[in-house]
């Protein structure tokens, strides 16, 4: 049993139902629905992890034979219909919450498996696809809770820090990518030319972030956060852009994703239930 828990990923499952958790947060809804969805985000983004590992057995035999396919704790044919089990049963509880969360689930649910079967090796569009289905995660929990504008906001600022970082990570991972066969942006055109690209998404996503107030979708204490954020972010990318080392990617992947997480809080505290509730109005 302990395998097919481990298989799963639990805590980057985790993180994924945090989408949740946020629009929850700012649309101030805690009900059975919610709980569904995030049950939902956690199944899915788990059958991803299970499914992945399916189709990567080979190099994870030589890379990671401890994991549950490689190390033989869990048949590769019993994974597959694990994954598959995960998937449809995401999908059935999607279309419970409603017709348009179930497409969202259910599509989601089969561009994982081409994800993983074949755009994952492929430049740059395995980062895009990775880093849409982390976008539309937020806009699912947003049609959950009422707030699909500001979802589809927060979605695409996620989806512009996980490219950042995904191309980032590739750096990092390109000696086991290129044993893989892998065609991802570091291996076609060097880590130079990928340190400006994630650069450039980490730019973007930093200095258009502070419109979210201007044209107010979050309060003014969104602002303070979002700095703190802001500052992590631009060192990360001037980190990037002045050592593209591997191990330097490692560090600023980290500090991405430190950087992340602040962001979510500035979003959390500059809803306005919170807003509310912390000034006393």
């Amino acid at each position: 049993m302990k395998a097919y828990i481990e298989i799963l990923r639990p805590v980057n499952a985790f993180m994924a139902v945090v989408s949740i958790i946020l629009m929850a947060l700012i649309g101030w809804k805690f009900n059975l629905k919610v709980l569904l969805a995030a049950a939902v985000v956690f199944m899915a983004t788990g059958a991803g992890n299970v499914i992945n590992d399916y189709f990567d057995y080979e190099i994870d035999a030589i890379n990671r034979p401890g994991r549950p396919i490689p190390s033989g704790r869990i048949r590769r044919e019993v994974a597959g219909v694990y994954a598959m089990g995960l998937f449809i049963l995401a999908s059935m509880f999607g279309f419970y919450l409603g017709s348009l969360p179930g497409f969202i689930v259910a599509g989601s649910s089969l561009l994982m498996i081409y994800y993983a079967h074949t755009l994952k090796r492929e430049c740059f569009i395995g980062n895009f696809v990775v880093s849409f289905l982390t976008g539309l995660s937020f806009v699912f929990g947003g049609i959950i809770v009422g707030e699909t504008v500001k979802a589809a906001y927060i979605g695409l600022y996620a989806f512009l820090m996980t490219m950042a970082r995904e191309i980032i990570k590739d750096m990092e991972d390109i000696e086991g990518d290129k044993m893989e066969g892998a065609k991802t942006l570091p291996i076609k055109y060097g880590h130079k030319t990928s340190s400006i690209i994630a650069a450039i998404f980490i730019f973007i996503a930093s200095l258009t972030s502070p419109i979210l107030y201007i044209i107010k979708i979050f309060s003014i204490l969104y602002i303070p956060i979002l700095a703190i954020a802001i500052i992590v972010f631009l060192k990360a990318a001037f980190k990037i852009l002045s050592d593209p080392r591997r191990e330097t990617a490692t560090r600023v992947s980290k500090q991405i994703k430190i950087g992340m997480g602040i962001t979510f809080i500035a979003f959390a505290l500059g809803s306005e239930t919170l807003t509310k509730i912390i000034l006393g109005i």
